[in-house]
């Protein structure tokens, strides 16, 4: 009869047994770099850097007439040092014009979302109503701002009122649009579901309609506030008064061209704020519906 093999058994603990071996050599990881995150600041400087050189450059050619930022920056320097000067009457500083733009550009763009939000409802869940009136929206979303501007002075008599209303004309049409495309894609599931839990109402809207056409909903909203605040810049330069597009128009007609780019290079920078506060919104909602 063989005799069974004999197990030898290894006397030491189970940790140091799978405890893997040491190299004889350490090499250290390099730390990596974030230039992912630095990127994101690194290239766009560079790329103003550079449209800023070429501009520079432009404005040194024999026959230039556009002053060059160095001109700019000279010339306009207590503008932008001093935004929030006060000298009475329509005499304000840069800041100030922003400021009150953007209360005209607030009011007018809430109450579009108000409108915007409520017809697109109403209209992404009867069929009937959307298939009667997306035509007509379809066309009134092709006038130019400017065009409602005559019919909004007619109809309000006042050059604030009537910029409002250029606003939320200009803002009403992608929320509306956006919403309604988005309520009406609810997929049929879950409509189902919300059927046969009986969820209506408000619950309906924050746990079914929300989630669903969040997206849409919000994409509306992020061109509806660039569309307006590109309205308000063109309403004011007409209508007066104090704004943005007041003191565009002021410039020119005073000649301080280099105070036309320094209001310009501002008009750009908030309208970059109002998209990217809109898309954290988007991003803050989205994430608290999922």
């Amino acid at each position: 009869m063989l005799d069974s093999p004999q197990t030898t058994l290894d006397p030491r603990p189970v940790v140091e047994r799978v405890r893997p071996e040491l190299p004889t050599e350490l090499h250290w990881p390099k730390p990596d770099l974030p230039w992912k995150e630095a990127q994101v600041v690194l290239l766009p400087l560079l790329a103003t850097v550079a449209l800023a050189g070429c501009w520079l450059l432009w404005s040194k050619l024999p026959g230039a007439t556009l002053p060059g930022p160095d001109k700019v920056l000279k010339e306009s320097w207590p503008l932008i040092a001093h935004p929030f000067y006060n000298n009475g009457g329509n005499d304000l500083g840069l800041g100030w014009q922003i400021l009150s733009s953007l209360k005209r550009v607030a009011l007018g763009f809430l109450l579009a979302s108000i409108a915007g939000i409520g017809l697109g409802i109403l209209l992404g869940r009867i069929k009937a109503a959307y298939q009667a009136f997306d035509p007509i929206f379809q066309v009134m979303r092709t006038i130019p701002p400017l065009a409602w501007l005559p019919i909004a002075l007619a109809t309000f008599n006042q050059a604030g009122p009537s910029a409002i209303f250029v606003i939320f004309i200009t803002a009403l049409w992608p929320i509306l649009l956006n919403t309604a495309a988005g309520v009406s894609g609810i997929s049929r599931d879950y409509l189902q579901v919300a059927e046969v839990y009986q969820v209506r109402g408000w619950r309906f809207f924050v746990l079914i309609l929300l989630p669903a056409a969040a997206p849409f909903l919000f994409t509306g909203l992020r061109v509806g506030i660039g569309l307006a605040w590109l309205a308000i810049v063109a309403a004011e330069m007409l209508t007066g008064g104090v704004g943005v597009g007041f003191f565009l128009w002021d410039s020119w007609n005073s000649g301080r061209l280099t105070d036309i780019f320094v209001a310009v290079a501002g008009i750009g920078l908030v309208g970059f704020a109002l998209d990217r506060a809109m898309a954290g919104v988007a991003r803050l909602v989205g994430s608290t519906t999922n």
